[in-house]
């Protein structure tokens, strides 16, 4: 004797439809979305375009618009040479050969010789500028060295423990014919 009942009888298929809508616990039915209905796929035939060159760079000919920084937390040591101009903010030790300007910010100190065009002392400076078209030594400047320029400017409350040699024609020397103090 069988506690069950097998059920042979052979279901129909089945066809979609609505399903009844589950109870949640606060009694209120939960309807489900219908699922959105289907779109076909239909794929982008057409080459997306080639990406344009990017132009190679070219080389900036005026090496004034350039600037280099030497930050007021950076301590460098080494030698700088270049086109361009140079800003020390920190502390640098090494010579400084540049085509630009160079430019010692109050606070900041360099240790090295210095050959740029124009040179402006803010800051501290144990070394020798030569070379120089101008040399401005501001008023918190400080020099321990030579300097050799077309133009000197000094303002006042600037120190300078050295020689200066200022008004020749490329900053390199005396004018010829012209006598030094040797």
């Amino acid at each position: 004797m069988s506690l069950w009942k097998d059920n042979t009888a052979t279901r129909p298929t089945a066809v979609p439809s609505p399903i009844p809508a589950p109870v949640s616990e606060s009694r209120e039915p939960v309807r489900a979305d219908p699922p959105p209905p289907r779109t076909e796929f239909t794929p982008n035939l057409t080459p997306a375009p080639a990406p344009a060159p990017s132009p190679a760079p070219r080389p900036i000919m005026n090496p004034a618009g350039k600037e280099s920084l030497i930050a007021v937390d950076i301590t460098i040591e080494g030698k700088i040479e270049g086109g361009g101009s140079v800003r020390i903010a920190g502390k640098f030790k090494g010579d400084v050969n540049v085509q630009g300007d160079l430019t010692i910010e109050a606070g900041a100190k360099l240790t090295g010789s210095v050959r740029a065009d124009k040179v402006t002392i803010a800051g501290e400076l144990e070394g020798n500028v030569v070379g120089a078209s101008r040399i401005d030594l501001l008023q918190t400047g400080t020099v321990v060295g030579d300097l050799k320029a077309r133009s000197l400017a000094v303002a006042a409350g600037a120190s300078m423990r050295g020689k200066a040699e200022f008004g020749g024609d490329d900053g390199d020397g005396p004018k010829a014919g012209a006598h030094g103090n040797g």
